[in-house]
């Protein structure tokens, strides 16, 4: 366990850990509920014959494991605020897991809460977002997108998922890959392997229905039918899986050529 972390979490499906290194390459993924899987992300991870262990953060006792063991490491979205730490005492041990990631070089991959946990160990600072933004919106590439190694060929705009009331700054020496209309960081890069994607790329069907059924009230508050979020989603999932492919496939490769 991380010195000074407090335990928060257990193991669910392949979840033990062997003191000698495995020949195939790991991702260690920590989740929030259970609606918010790894989907696209973990298919993509499948395909390149990349191993992973869930470990689902809550109420529990489990010891967070060190990164030492793992190749990567995936951090996904959950109800839940940065700055609430002190409430849920596992935010800090995840984000000290983040930390020793980065000083090892892992390539991390952060997606909503993720990316916001992954900003906050940048120096980026996380704040209540001005109004929430929820529903399937309009994302647009920056120009730094262009060159880079996931979302280079990707079209300028295109509609994706879009579920949070959290923001952050711009950690020093980041990249801005993409923003929306409300929210100027969508998508950043720091250094050559890690990333992070305020918005949902990774979603599938099943998951936008369970999500709804799950944060239902959230989205009323939003004005947001439950029923319209489900049947947009069926307009934009299958342009969106491709795109979807093409990152997660390519941050899948950043995985498998770490040390």
């Amino acid at each position: 366990m991380l010195s000074g972390a407090r335990p928060g979490g257990r193991y669910r499906g392949e979840g033990r850990l062997e003191s000698g290194r495995a020949s195939m390459r790991r991702v260690l993924v920590l989740q929030h509920h259970g609606c918010e899987t790894p989907g696209l992300i973990g298919d993509a991870l499948a395909r390149a014959s990349i191993g992973t262990t869930p470990l689902l953060l809550g109420d529990a006792a489990a010891a967070i494991p060190e990164m030492r063991g793992f190749d990567g490491l995936l951090v996904l979205g959950g109800p839940f605020s940065v700055y609430h730490d002190e409430r849920y005492p596992f935010l800090r041990a995840e984000m000290r897991l983040i930390e020793g990631a980065l000083k090892l070089g892992k390539p991390v991959l952060g997606v909503c809460l993720g990316s916001q946990m992954l900003a906050q160990v940048l120096g980026g600072p996380v704040r209540p977002a001005a109004q929430p933004e929820i529903g399937w919106l309009s994302i647009r590439l920056e120009p730094a997108a262009r060159e880079d190694r996931l979302f280079g060929d990707l079209p300028q705009e295109f509609v994706a998922c879009v579920w949070h009331g959290d923001v952050f700054d711009l950690p020093a020496g980041a990249v801005s890959l993409a923003r929306s209309e409300l929210t100027e960081c969508q998508a950043y890069r720091f250094g050559g392997n890690v990333y992070g994607l305020l918005f949902h790329l990774e979603m599938r069907a099943d998951m936008v229905a369970a999500c709804v059924g799950s944060f239902e009230p959230r989205l009323q508050a939003a004005g947001i039918a439950p029923a319209d979020c489900i049947a947009e989603a069926a307009q934009h999932l299958s342009r969106l899986a491709p795109l979807a492919a093409q990152v997660f496939d390519r941050w899948a490769s950043l995985v498998r050529a770490a040390p």
